[in-house]
């Protein structure tokens, strides 16, 4: 699913940002422009970094 319009970034991108060491909405926007045009994408890319997070720091207190 597109996240950002302007920047054309997907939902996966976001979540290969995060695999690459990406942890918060300043990095986002650094690394792939979220949030630098209009702003429309800044909540929807706010929740898939968050789910993301914590579903990828569940899944680590389980494997311990």
């Amino acid at each position: 699913m597109y996240v950002c319009l302007c920047h054309g970034v997907t939902e996966r991108q976001i979540v290969a940002a995060i695999d690459s060491g990406v942890d918060c909405m300043k990095q986002l926007r650094r690394d792939l422009g979220i949030a630098t045009e209009c702003g429309r994408c800044a909540s929807c890319a706010s929740d898939c970094l968050k789910q993301t997070l914590a579903s990828r720091n569940s899944a680590e207190g389980g494997a311990k």
